[in-house]
């Protein structure tokens, strides 16, 4: 693999910084108020926006978080530069090795963005985060790798419970992309959707982790946060979505997103390559499940992580016999290289467990 020169990946920092910085001037007006709200003895930023009917209240994010905090703190400093943000982003795509979405995917995730669906504390998932990982990692990664679609996103459920504010309806965000989106009824519950398309097939879908048992799974699960969507309870997703990572997608100006960490990532392409489907469609998915996964684990090896993503494999194996099937089944099938790093990360003796 190539290492991404170390100009390119500053600007890459720099850039990240000023998407963020621009993605809160945008969400926060300067006519509005910061205020701190306990939330089940911790303590939550919100923003109060003045309007005739009274007061309008914004979640903004965790007191903790040292990046959302830095940001009030400092608002009335903040100060952004549009035209030097798309030529940052036009040279780390031209120059700099780095990988960004198609048009339209990157278009339907700065809307979703714009009404609020990161700040929200919601991730994007699948193919089109990991077009993010080249600039995280410093690595470059194969165009062959990042072919999609779809897009998808993530949402924690108690998260979307406890926040106490919502999107605007995500239809209506989408149309402003494609106003030939549709709202798609679940299976299940004609009354709730969880997935929009649009005239040529591009799919959006919501998911969410499953909550306490596989009762829940082919069940949509209601998101008071996301709009009027519900989400799609996935097995496993919890331990991808956990603790997620802040960076930009290389689209227009740059996209503030949150993507899942990378070990994640991995370790969850090897779990669901694993359960996919026989037939031609699932095969083909499953193939860039675990290339996908093999090229994570290889970057984050010679960038000098693969004791996090040693970790991060050790919490799934921890969480009982059928993660350690799944993991066994997707490790057999991974690509050599991917397989070897991986090895390195685990150590011999863990190693030889896994694969017997």
């Amino acid at each position: 693999m190539k290492e991404i020169d170390l100009v390119y990946r500053t600007m890459f920092a720099e850039l990240l910084q000023r998407s963020l910085d621009a993605q809160f001037q945008a969400d926060f007006p300067f006519e509005g108020r910061f205020v701190t709200v306990p939330v089940k003895g911790k303590n939550y930023w919100y923003f109060d926006l003045p309007s005739p009917d009274g007061d309008k209240r914004r979640y903004v994010g965790p007191e903790a978080d040292q990046e959302v905090t830095k940001r009030v703190l400092a608002f009335r400093q903040i100060k952004d530069s549009l035209k030097e943000r798309r030529r940052m982003v036009s040279t780390l795509l031209r120059s700099g090795g780095m990988a960004g979405p198609d048009r339209f995917a990157g278009d339907v995730t700065e809307a979703l963005a714009n009404g609020g669906l990161f700040r929200l504390r919601a991730v994007l998932v699948g193919t089109v985060a990991f077009q993010c990982y080249s600039g995280i990692l410093g690595i470059r990664l194969p165009n062959s790798a990042m072919q999609t679609g779809d897009a998808d996103y993530a949402q924690d459920f108690a998260i979307s419970d406890e926040v106490d504010d919502s999107l605007p309806p995500i239809l209506e965000l989408l149309q402003t992309v494609d106003p030939t989106f549709r709202a798609v009824p679940h299976q299940r519950d004609k009354a709730r959707v969880v997935a929009f398309v649009n005239a040529s097939d591009y799919r959006v879908e919501f998911l969410t982790g499953n909550r306490g048992s596989d009762d829940y799974i082919g069940k949509p699960s209601p998101m008071p946060a996301l709009g009027g969507a519900s989400a799609e309870p996935l097995r496993f997703l919890d331990f991808l979505i956990y603790e997620p990572v802040r960076t930009v997608l290389l689209h227009k100006a740059g996209v503030s997103v949150n993507v899942p960490a990378p070990e994640r990532y991995a370790v969850h392409k090897l779990i669901v390559a694993s359960r996919r489907l026989t037939d031609a469609l699932g095969r083909a998915k499953r193939d860039k499940d675990l290339f996908q996964a093999a090229l994570l684990c290889e970057a984050l090896v010679e960038t000098r992580q693969g004791e996090i993503l040693g970790d991060a494999f050790q919490e799934a194996w921890d969480r009982g016999p059928s993660w350690q099937q799944a993991l066994r089944e997707g490790v057999a099938m991974m690509p050599k290289k991917g397989e070897a790093a991986l090895a390195d990360a685990l150590g011999s003796e863990f190693f030889k467990e896994v694969r017997a």
